[in-house]
């Protein structure tokens, strides 16, 4: 197996599934190419805003793809590149992009409506509210890890072991060029907005600022410790979460899917001039240095097979601005397919090196790597090494910020929707009811106590977060196939993804409190292994009460099915 063989292999089977699979779900489903989405009538210009369908996928895509695809295919190479290979493609066809494409489906089909407002509906208000009780939660540890990690990318000092300080030069242009997308944002939102020009000029234009930014930040690098970045990336957050998404998250998005689409055509030239040779081994066993490959696998890789937060993201932002109902298919289940795509490049990246030669070189995190290894391929193609080193950092960098103000934007809606029901009048509301349900309020909340826990640092708080997200997909299928059932629609296709999962992320759950636990009458936990400890326990309960509600729900039987919504 080489480098051009493996990227042939998923270009095949990430290609044709799109053609075949993804428009069997269409054609199952019932999905109409010319009809108009509800979601498009309830334009209010904050959350529900429809855009082009190129819009929005670089919304999805950007939101969905972060450092993820990269991380989770890197660390779990030391099972081999064979079991890695398999779960992103099959899990990334049959149980990602089916996820992503069914919450889209769910969502857009009740006028944009989150999961949680799904599950009210076709499940119960119980269901919902430890749903969006879960879903919170996830989003305060999504958020405090994903601030910690951007704070981390754009810290511009570094200490040796004697004490000395320097500069990081790459760290500083990262931020320069994150901190001019922001403002190129705003512009590009409102020439968007207003502008009415040609899809095809407002590509040049976007392309043509892309360009700019990285050029700036390169050139004009800002070194801030990590500490004023927690602050300023809390306060831009703050921000994001609350202004229209066509004035910052829509736009932002749509520069940033540019970089990252760049980004993986440059690495899918790089390996087919290069032809990279596999450096690992094709299987090295069910248990690694005490990790055993089921469930760690399946938990480690999560974006580039099947990820929870990609459910929010269809269901929570991206369904709110889907014009017509032919554009979910490009958008979600399109979306996923490129992510896997990422996560091949990534398995190549780390196979490209012998062992023990990245760690050689100075590569040591999973985006190094990365980095390092498409920099060698390139370098076949006359690039130098330094530039394309310092681009490819660049990209992965970026796209954590923009995961970031998305997953913060739908902690914020999931506190909201907590506290109201179908039959909630806010306009006759208490002084309780609309504090609690205020944009501002919920955002401030969700924000602070996320901050708290990003300063206990991305290392306590990440271990959950791969047994957290995958837990969330499982709820996610349960929702999506409890609706199709009530609304007479096929969802056979879910069942499986559903059942595997839930066998995944119970186990890994599992595992974590007995390791927690056992160390707390042991030897004690620090204050990032207690969090880890409650955090664990509250997710795996919400999880459990949730799952038996759904399947309670779709294995009952109905006399009388719902008409079709």
């Amino acid at each position: 197996m080489n480098g051009i063989l493996m990227m042939i292999i998923a270009i095949v089977v990430l290609g044709g599934a799109y053609l075949l699979y993804g428009r069997y779900l269409e054609r199952k489903w019932g999905i109409s190419p010319d009809a108009k989405t509800p979601a498009y009538e309830l334009e209010d210009g904050v959350d529900y805003v429809p855009a082009d369908t190129n819009v929005v996928f670089g919304h999805q895509f950007a939101s969905i793809a972060g450092a993820g695809p990269i991380n989770g295919p890197i660390q779990a190479a030391m099972f081999g590149w064979l079991p890695v290979l398999l779960w992103v493609l099959l899990g990334g066809v049959f149980f990602g992009a089916v996820q992503d494409f069914a919450a889209m489906y769910a969502s857009v089909k009740n006028k944009g409506r989150t999961i949680g407002y799904i599950i009210e509906e076709y499940i119960g208000k119980l269901g919902k509210k430890l749903f969006l009780l879960f879903c919170w939660l996830f989003c305060i540890l999504v958020v405090a890890a994903f601030a910690d990690v951007v704070a981390g990318t754009f810290n511009g000092f570094t200490t040796d072991a004697s004490g000395a300080v320097t500069q990081v030069a790459a760290n500083g242009a990262v931020a320069t060029t994150s901190m001019i997308f922001i403002v190129e944002a705003v512009a590009l939102g409102l020439l968007l907005r207003y502008g009415r020009l040609n899809k095809w000029l407002n590509t040049v234009i976007a392309i043509g600022l892309l360009v700019a930014a990285v050029a700036l930040g390169m050139n004009f690098p800002v070194f801030v410790g990590r500490g004023t970045w927690h602050i300023i990336i809390f306060l831009y957050v703050m921000v994001a979460c609350v202004v229209p998404v066509w004035a910052l998250l829509q736009p932002r998005d749509y520069l940033n899917s540019y970089l990252l689409v760049f980004m993986i055509l440059a690495a899918i030239v790089g390996v087919f001039v290069a032809n990279p040779a596999c450096n690992l081994p094709a299987f090295t066993g069910f248990n690694v240095d005490g990790q055993y490959l089921f469930p760690i696998l399946f938990v480690t890789i999560a974006c580039g097979a099947v990820s929870g937060f990609h459910s929010l993201v269809s269901s929570g932002t991206a369904s709110k601005q889907i014009k017509s109902e032919k554009s979910m298919l490009p958008v979600s289940y399109g979306a996923m397919l490129m992510e896997s795509m990422l996560a091949v490049l990534a398995l190549i990246a780390v196979a490209s090196f012998g062992q023990g030669e990245a760690a050689a070189l100075g590569l040591k995190t999973q985006p190094q790597i990365f980095a390092g290894a498409i920099a060698n391929f390139l370098v076949a193609t006359g690039l130098p090494y330094q530039l394309v080193f310092t681009l490819i950092n660049l990209a992965v960098s970026a796209f954590a910020l923009t995961s970031l103000d998305s997953v913060a934007r739908i902690g914020r809606l999931s506190f909201q929707e907590f506290f109201v029901d179908d039959d909630t009048d806010l306009e006759h509301a208490g002084p309780v009811l609309k504090l609690v349900t205020n944009k501002y309020f919920a955002t401030g909340l969700t924000l602070v106590l996320a901050y708290l826990l990003a300063k206990v640092g991305y290392a306590e708080i990440w271990p959950l977060f791969g047994s957290a997200n995958q837990l969330l997909s499982v709820l996610a299928l349960v929702a999506c196939a409890v609706f199709l059932k009530k609304t007479n629609r096929q969802g056979a296709m879910l069942w499986f993804p559903m059942g595997f999962m839930m066998a995944v992320t119970f186990t890994a759950l599992s595992m974590t409190i007995y390791k927690l636990g056992k160390a707390f009458l042991t030897t004690g936990l620090t204050l990032g292994t207690t969090l880890q400890l409650i955090f664990a326990v509250l997710l795996l309960i919400l999880g459990v009460l949730v799952a038996i509600q759904g399947i309670h729900k779709l294995t009952e039987r109905s006399p009388k099915k719902a008409a079709q919504a």
